[in-house]
C-alpha cells in the first residue's frame, strides 16, 4: 500500500492503537494535520501551548502506563515542547514526541522556523531520531514506542522533515522491531537474588524504600506481598506514592527534604535497606554522608547505569522491579530459614515510638483563616481517597504528598525530578481524557497555575470536569519559605501582588469559579465542586500566606537533622 509520509504517520498510530494524539499544529506538519483529518480513529487534543501538550501527554502516560504521544510543528512548535520532554525524562514517563522540521535540502540554513531538535533534545530524551528516507519512516515510528516502553521508560522524538510527509512509499506496519543496540535487562541474576534473600533474612531492622520504578512496572501486588511476608516498614518517595497502600500500618509515608519523621528516622537506623525502583535523588538522601550510615543497602532498578550512582550499594540487582519481587517471594516461600522475630518486633516498637511524634500536625487559626493542608484533609475526605490527583509545584505539592493518602498506584501525578510549574493544569487534562469517568483534582499554587492558564480554553473545548483547587497564599510559597529559613526573611520577588481574579477568569472560559475564604466552608465548596460531575470548576482557596511545609531537611543537612513545627 503506497502512501504519503503524512499518511504513514496517520496509519502507524492508528494501527499502534494510539487513543489520544496531544498537539498543536503548524507550517512542518500540515501534511501530517491533513492526513489525521481524513481518519477518525486517532483522537487529536489542540492545547493551546505545546508545553501543555506534553505534559497532558505525560499525565495520560502516568495514569495508564500507555504512553503519551505528541506532535508538534518545527522551531518554537519544538522548543516550547523541551520543557515538557524533559519533565518526562526525569521522571522516567513513556511519550513520544513526533516534531515537524523544515524540508531536509533546508536543514543548516537557518531556514524559517528551523531549529537543531535533535541537537536541543539530546541531553532530555531517552533518544531521538531525525528522519531522513521515507523508506525508514514506519520502522523509525515503531522503534521510538518500543525504546519509549521498555526498559527505563522516557520520552523519545521523532524529527520529520517535511518534504518526507509529501513523499511516497509503500507502508507495511512493523509489528516486531529488532535494535542490535538496544536489549534492555529484564529479569534479575538469581545469584544476587538469593544473595539479597539472605541478607534480608538476618536484618533485624530492614525498610523497604520504593520509588517509582514500582509504579512504572505495575509492580504494587508484589511489593505488598514481599513487605507482608517479611513484616518489613515501607517508605515511599513522591513518585512512588500509591504503590504501597498509605493507609496500611507498614507504610511510614514519604521520605526526604519533606518526609515523615517516622521514615526519616528508620531510613537513618536501619540495618538492610531495599531500594526498588528508586535512584537515591538528592532529595531523598540530603546529605549523602549521613544518608542511612549503618545500612547494607540491595538495590533493584531497571537501570544499571542508576545504580552506585549516587550512593554505593552492596547488592546490585538490574532488572524489572516486578520480575525481581516476584522472583524473590518465590525465594523466600521456599527457604525454610527464619527472621529474627525478636528483633522485628523491637524494630516496630521504635518505629511506632517515631510515629506517635505525628509529625505532620498544623494549629488550626481561630480567626477561620484556612491552612492548606486543611483543604487537602478534607479533600481525601470528600473524594474517600479515590480521585487522581495531579499537582503542580511547591508547597502545595508537598502538602498534597503528605495529606491525600493514595492507596492505589497512578493516582498520583506530579512532576518529582524536574519540579516543572505549570505541570498540573495540563496534565489532569491527560488523565481526565484517559479515566472520563473519574474524578479527578489538580491542586495548584496561585503562581504555577498561571503559567498554563491557557488550558482553561482546551478544558472548555473538551469539556474537561477537572477540579482545579488553587491554593492561593499570594506568594510564590516554597521559595518564600526558603528565603525566610535560609535568608533571614528577605523575601526577593515572591510576593504576586497583582493578581486576576480567578473565580471571574474562569467564568470568562465558560467554567465554574467558587472563592473560599474562611475554614468553615472549605467542605461545602469541595462537595459541591465534585457534584458538578460535567463541569470544570475553579476552586480558588485563601490560605494562610505565612504557613510553611513541616517537616523539612535543610539543604546540607541529614534527615535525622529535621526542622518541625
Amino acid at each position: 500500500m503506497e502512501l504519503t509520509g503524512a499518511e504513514i504517520v496517520a496509519r502507524f498510530l492508528a494501527d499502534e492503537d494510539v487513543e489520544y494524539l496531544f498537539g498543536y499544529p503548524g507550517g512542518a506538519v500540515l501534511h501530517i494535520y491533513d492526513a489525521l483529518y481524513q481518519q477518525d480513529k486517532v483522537k487529536h487534543i489542540l492545547t493551546r501551548h505545546e508545553q501543555a501538550a506534553t505534559h497532558a501527554a505525560d499525565g495520560y502516560a502516568r495514569s495508564t502506563g500507555r504512553p503519551g504521544v505528541v506532535l508538534v510543528t518545527s522551531g518554537p512548535g519544538a522548543t516550547n515542547a523541551v520543557t515538557g520532554i524533559a519533565t518526562a525524562y526525569m521522571d522516567s514517563i513513556p511519550m513520544v514526541v513526533i516534531t515537524g522540521q523544515v524540508p531536509s535540502p533546508m536543514i543548516g540554513n537557518d531556514a524559517f522556523q528551523e531549529v537543531d531538535t535533535v541537537g536541543i533534545t539530546r541531553p532530555c530524551s531517552k533518544h531521538n531520531f531525525l528522519v531522513r528516507d521515507i523508506a525508514e519512516l514506519a520502522e523509525t515510528l515503531k522503534k521510538a514506542f518500543y525504546i519509549a516502553t521498555t526498559g527505563r521508560p522516557g520520552p523519545v522524538v521523532v524529527d520529520i522533515p517535511k518534504d518526507i510527509t509529501a513523499m511516497k512509499c509503500n507502508y507495511v506496519y512493523p509489528k516486531q522491531i529488532s535494535m542490535r543496540s538496544y536489549n534492555p535487562v529484564s529479569k534479575g541474576h538469581t545469584g544476587q537474588m538469593k544473595r539479597a534473600a539472605t541478607m534480608m533474612l538476618k536484618a533485624k531492622r530492614p525498610i523497604l524504600y520504593t520509588g517509582g520504578g514500582v509504579v512504572l512496572d505495575n509492580a504494587s501486588k508484589s511489593l505488598i506481598a514481599l513487605a507482608k511476608q517479611l513484616n518489613i516498614p515501607v517508605t515511599n518517595t513522591s513518585m512512588g506514592l500509591g504503590g504501597y497502600p498509605a493507609t496500611d500500618r507498614q507504610c511510614l509515608g514519604m521520605l526526604g527534604m519533606h518526609g515523615t519523621y517516622e521514615a526519616n528516622m528508620a531510613i537513618s537506623h536501619c540495618d538492610v535497606m531495599i531500594a526498588v525502583g528508586a535512584r537515591f535523588d538528592d532529595r531523598v538522601t540530603g546529605n549523602i554522608e549521613k544518608f542511612a550510615p549503618k545500612a547494607k543497602i540491595i538495590h533493584i532498578d531497571i537501570d544499571p547505569a542508576s545504580i552506585s550512582k549516587n550512593v554505593s550499594v552492596d547488592i546490585p540487582i538490574v532488572g524489572g522491579v516486578n520480575q525481581v519481587l516476584t522472583a524473590l517471594l518465590k525465594l523466600f516461600k521456599a527457604d525454610e530459614r527464619e527472621q529474627d522475630g525478636e528483633a522485628i518486633g523491637k524494630w516496630w516498637e521504635q518505629i511506632e515510638k517515631w510515629r506517635s511524634k505525628d509529625c505532620l500536625k498544623y494549629k488550626q487559626t481561630k480567626t477561620g483563616a484556612i491552612k492548606p493542608q486543611f483543604v487537602l484533609d478534607t479533600l481525601y475526605k470528600v473524594t474517600k481517597g479515590n480521585a487522581f490527583v495531579t499537582s503542580d509545584v511547591g508547597q502545595h505539592q508537598m502538602w498534597a504528598a503528605q495529606f491525600y493518602k493514595f492507596d492505589k498506584p497512578r493516582r498520583w501525578i506530579n512532576s518529582g525530578g524536574l519540579g516543572t510549574m505549570g505541570f498540573g493544569l495540563p496534565a489532569a487534562m491527560g488523565v481526565q481524557l484517559a479515566h472520563p469517568k473519574a474524578q479527578v483534582a489538580c491542586i495548584a499554587g496561585d503562581g504555577g497555575v498561571q503559567m498554563n492558564i491557557q488550558e482553561l480554553s482546551t478544558c472548555l473545548q473538551y469539556q474537561l470536569p477537572i477540579k482545579l483547587i488553587c491554593l492561593n497564599n499570594g506568594y510564590l510559597g516554597m521559595v518564600r519559605q526558603w528565603q525566610e529559613f535560609f535568608y533571614e526573611g528577605r523575601y526577593s520577588q515572591v510576593h504576586v501582588e497583582a493578581q486576576p481574579d480567578f473565580v471571574k477568569l474562569a467564568e470568562s472560559y465558560g467554567h465554574v469559579g467558587i472563592q473560599v475564604t474562611n475554614s468553615a466552608d472549605v467542605e461545602s465548596a469541595l462537595i459541591e465542586a465534585f457534584k458538578q460531575k460535567d463541569r470544570f470548576v475553579f476552586l480558588n482557596f485563601i490560605t494562610d500566606p505565612e504557613e510553611n511545609v513541616y517537616p523539612m531537611v535543610p539543604a546540607g543537612a541529614g534527615l535525622e537533622e529535621m526542622l518541625l513545627l
